[in-house]
């Protein structure tokens, strides 16, 4: 007969050795948008932790968006419409964690019922689903909720109201966090406020590639850059700027709050500095070895009026739950995209 001392003690250390556990190593982990951008640099970031129970959820659609995945190590691939059908009929008890980044992220979409449905009521569906299986929740948001700015970029849920975002990209992220704080749900779910992200698996997002992408193209193809004029007094051309930051620091802020589980609510995902489009062309330039050269040329008037001309993350709040790793520096980060992934090109994970 086992005394009940030595199970009450084994039990205890059960369930000790569980709460130790990482999120990572409690289930599978669930990412939407796994074939995107962000989301399939977090699988390559788990792949390099030694991660693989994995399930992608996206759209594959007519872009090579499916070549983000070739490298990567994952359990399974299911489509987007397919999953949302599965949840309805199945329950998913071994699911530990749920990354969401699936969305419309085009900012330039006007057909606001598409977005609203992809980008709201899609993330409250996502956001029940993990309540139901008892899975942790972690989503992208958008520094595209501050709108111009002048309000502040603060990601502190006080005034989270008074923010008026300028494109419906930015006010179906917007609706979705007043959404949790309201139900109560920040309390327990973590919101990403990704700010200008760039690096490599960006390939497959036309228009929406960044700079540095589509600068490569025209240096190899030109030798110089385009720049959009200004049409704000207060900046000169190509002296407005943003909150960049490469995607390998973007993914490890991320995986950071994903694993500290006391870490709740919204997260701004950002250098914390900001830096001039002249300042980044520049970068490219130096990444090739070249003189810089640069054309203004007129910015098309379907977006001057809801044109962010700057953006700067305040960090602080994911300083206050221990991410102390620095911050790759603009002219770093844009070399190691050119020389190490466009130039020879490669995905992460290659």
């Amino acid at each position: 007969m086992v005394d009940a001392f030595v199970i009450e003690t084994i039990f205890i250390f059960q369930v000790h050795d569980w709460q130790q556990m990482s999120i990572f190593e409690k289930g599978k982990i669930i990412v939407t948008g796994g074939a995107g951008f962000i989301g399939s640099a977090l699988i390559w970031a788990l792949n390099e932790r030694g991660f693989e129970d994995i399930l992608i959820v996206d759209v594959l659609d007519k872009s090579d968006k499916w070549k983000n995945l070739a490298p990567l190590r994952f359990d399974d691939y299911i489509e987007a419409e397919d999953f949302l059908k599965k949840i309805e009929e199945e329950s998913f008890s071994d699911v530990a964690l749920m990354l969401h980044l699936g969305a419309c992220s085009t900012t330039t979409e006007r057909d606001s019922a598409y977005m609203m449905q992809n980008n709201y009521q899609f993330t409250k569906r996502m956001a029940e689903f993990c309540f139901k299986n008892d899975a942790r929740f972690v989503y992208a948001s958008s520094a595209a909720t501050y709108g111009d700015g002048i309000q502040g970029m603060s990601d502190s849920t006080e005034n989270l109201h008074v923010y008026r975002p300028l494109n419906v990209y930015g006010y179906s992220k917007h609706l979705f966090d007043c959404y949790a704080l309201k139900k109560g749900w920040l309390e327990k779910i973590v919101g990403l406020k990704y700010f200008n992200v760039f690096g490599p698996n960006e390939n497959h997002k036309g228009d929406m590639r960044s700079l540095v992408n589509k600068a490569y193209a025209q240096i190899k193809e030109t030798g110089r850059i385009k720049l959009f004029k200004s049409h704000n007094p207060n900046y000169a051309d190509g002296e407005f700027g943003r909150d960049f930051l490469y995607v390998k620091d973007a993914v490890q802020m991320t995986l950071h709050l994903t694993e500290n589980e006391n870490a709740n609510g919204l997260f701004n995902i950002g250098s914390g500095e900001v830096n001039t489009w002249n300042e980044l062309a520049n970068s490219v330039f130096a990444a090739f070895y070249l003189e810089s050269k640069i054309d203004y040329i007129e910015m098309p008037e379907s977006i001057r009026g809801s044109y962010q001309y700057h953006t700067k993350a305040d960090i602080s709040r994911i300083r206050a739950v221990g991410y102390e790793n620095e911050i790759t520096s603009l002219r770093e980060a844009v070399r190691d995209y050119v020389q190490n992934y466009l130039m020879p090109d490669k995905y992460l994970g290659d």
